[in-house]
């Protein structure tokens, strides 16, 4: 296979700075820097990407190519035998890291915590009323932070607040966890709940049993 004749790289004006240094410079900048260039401290990689010939090159070799094509050597994967290399220009790639960062960070499940109030004597049709918009919450994937609010002498009824709520932690059994047994904290006492994951698969199963199946015409 012939070989590509070497291709000196063009030389630089007087006192502007060097390729290396600039993008040296911007990649301690970046918290996620990778070795670019003459920070590599290999003595030979392996170059991946679609302007390059996939393979091991002496790291001068593939320092040459990368000031070839004015671009970068990037260190991608520095703890594999050789470390992973690929040529492209690194403010792009910070870019494209950034960005994907970003989009994995919006796709995370954000923790939605839903409240629930009851009073130390609340009636069994406030309570089934609250059970039902609890169960709801726990299918939708959300907390339930569930409290027993002690307005001036109802504090003395704190057992009874505290009864309440283990007999909704127990009803709600098929749904979620206790995360926190009833505490009092001042005029509250809380419980907090979380949604199990058989009840989150289960509920998606039972919409992907309700959608109307697909009819030949």
């Amino acid at each position: 296979m012939n070989k590509k004749p070497f291709k000196p790289a063009p030389k630089r004006p007087a006192g502007a700075p060097r390729r290396n240094d600039r993008r040296r410079q911007q990649g301690k900048q970046d918290k996620d820097q990778h070795a670019i260039n003459d920070q590599i401290a290999a003595p030979e990689v392996r170059l991946v990407g679609d302007n390059v010939e996939p393979g091991i090159y002496p790291i001068a070799q593939a320092m040459r190519i990368a000031e070839e094509q004015e671009l970068d050597l990037i260190e991608i994967a520095p703890t594999a035998t050789p470390p992973v290399c690929r040529i492209m220009d690194y403010q792009k790639f910070v870019y494209q890291q950034r960005k994907r960062a970003k989009e994995q960070k919006a796709k995370s499940t954000k923790v939605v915590v839903k409240e629930i109030r009851f009073g130390p004597q609340t009636d069994d049709h406030d309570y089934n009323f609250k059970l039902k918009h609890a169960i709801e919450f726990l299918k939708e994937g959300s907390k339930v932070k569930s409290y027993v609010f002690f307005k001036g002498r109802s504090i003395l009824f704190k057992e009874q607040g505290e009864v309440l709520l283990l007999r909704f932690a127990n009803d709600l059994e098929e749904y979620a966890k206790v995360d926190q047994m009833p505490v009092l904290e001042g005029k509250r006492m809380t419980i907090m709940l979380s949604p199990k994951k058989s009840s989150a698969k289960k509920k998606e199963a039972t919409s992907a049993d309700d959608e109307p199946a697909a009819t030949d015409e």
